[in-house]
């Protein structure tokens, strides 16, 4: 199935920095896509795809998801994985109808979508140019499904989390990081006072911590 999206296309001829920029659990294609002019002033392609999983959150009101959310039953591996094999098919797609630079290519999550940005950064690295893990966390069952990586070290990856966040605590954010530097990859942490969200000292972050990792620097083949 193919998924829905929103896309910010800079002006020109590209090839552009790429940010595939995934929602979290109830929000839409639409959430993020407010970050483009941000993000590299703008002069990036940022890719919304919206989780196949739709559900009423109010009257006449959609949210969606990647995968289903429980308090009975966690999600798996397997459940996780399979939402971003979708995220990799759509990706294939837009990679034949935009002109993305496939080197400097950057998954986005924000809380389940950072979960997908984990699994799809983490099982194939040598695809993106970096990771970005908003309000979320990287569960142990799925990194343990996910084999190393040469290409993970020294990868460059940024976690950001609220010290308040009621959604996801977080300890959580600190276990990913953990999981991460064990696989060699080059992490920025950033804690912030602040809930589940992206407050303005995160956003100045984000934004200086992609120019300076991924989006500027000039990469050599």
């Amino acid at each position: 199935m193919d998924l829905l999206y929103t896309a910010h296309v800079p002006a020109g001829d590209g090839p552009f920095p790429t940010i595939l920029a995934l929602h979290g659990w109830g929000a839409s294609a639409h959430d993020l896509i407010g970050l483009a002019p941000v993000l590299h002033g703008g002069r990036s392609l940022v890719l919304c795809p919206q989780g196949p999983l739709s559900f009423e959150i109010g009257e006449g009101f959609l949210g969606h998801g990647w995968f289903e959310l429980s308090q009975v039953r966690p999600p798996t591996a397997a459940d996780i994985t399979r939402a971003a094999d979708q995220v990799r098919a759509f990706l294939d797609k837009a990679a034949e109808r935009y002109p993305i630079e496939r080197r400097k290519v950057v998954p986005m999550g924000f809380s389940q979508g950072g979960v997908l940005a984990y699994e799809l950064a983490l099982r194939d690295p040598g695809r993106f140019a970096g990771l970005v893990a908003l309000s979320s966390w990287l569960p142990g069952e799925l990194a343990d499904s996910i084999p190393a990586q040469p290409a993970s070290e020294n990868f460059p990856a940024l976690v950001i989390h609220g010290t308040s966040d009621p959604m996801i605590p977080i300890a959580r954010a600190e276990e990913s990081r953990k999981r991460l530097t064990e696989r060699g990859c080059s992490v920025t942490y950033r804690e912030y006072e602040m809930e589940h969200g992206i407050g303005p000292e995160a956003l100045r972050d984000l934004v200086g911590w992609l120019e300076s990792k991924v989006l500027s620097p000039i990469l050599f083949a």
